[in-house]
């Protein structure tokens, strides 16, 4: 079994090749040359972080499907001061338009040492900004992104740090490490 932690870097596809808009978005191909892996979970192009990569179609199962449970945690960027009661309603759940989310694990956090993201967010100097660190159980399609909007907060840049026990540490983006 072959088990592989990526750091995807942002405006990557979480796929092996680019079927739309002309075929010239990065891929995981120009990444990860390990034949036979395919990602369990997804990240949005325009989201970063940890992405494990396997062989074994019932760990794939286990770790994207949301029955099993296992938390994922982000390292999240939003727009302006997330009060408590921000806070209280995610760890609450929160109502999106496909129905409320599980309780979320959520902390304000100070601005982690990450690197550098290609393209920056867009700095303003009137509008301030937060890190939270949300651990969720389930994976809709771009739900922290959702979540923190739902709370007035859009979300400005969002870093998956791990899933279950694996995590980040020491992965720069783009590198991968075999488990």
């Amino acid at each position: 079994m072959t088990l592989i932690l990526f750091n995807k870097p942002y405006g990557v596809l979480c796929q092996f090749t680019d079927g739309g808009a002309g075929g010239a978005r990065p891929t995981l191909s120009a990444f990860v040359d390990v034949p036979g892996v395919y990602p369990a979970g997804r990240l949005d192009l325009d989201s970063e972080g940890l992405l494990l990569l396997t062989d074994d179609g019932a760990l794939q199962a286990r770790i994207a499907d949301p029955r099993f449970k296992l938390p994922k945690t982000y390292l999240v960027q939003v727009e302006g001061e997330v009060a408590d009661a921000g806070l209280t309603s995610l760890r609450r759940g929160v109502r999106l338009k496909d129905g409320p989310t599980r309780p979320a694990a959520v902390e304000r956090v100070a601005a982690p040492a990450l690197w550098p993201r290609v393209p920056p967010v867009r700095f303003r100097k009137t509008v301030p900004d937060c890190w939270l660190e949300l651990t969720i159980r389930e994976g809709r399609n771009r739900q922290v992104r959702r979540m923190t909007a739902a709370i007035g907060h859009p979300t400005l840049r969002l870093v998956r740090w791990s899933i279950g026990d694996w995590a980040l540490d020491g992965l720069a983006p783009g590198e991968i490490r075999h488990a």
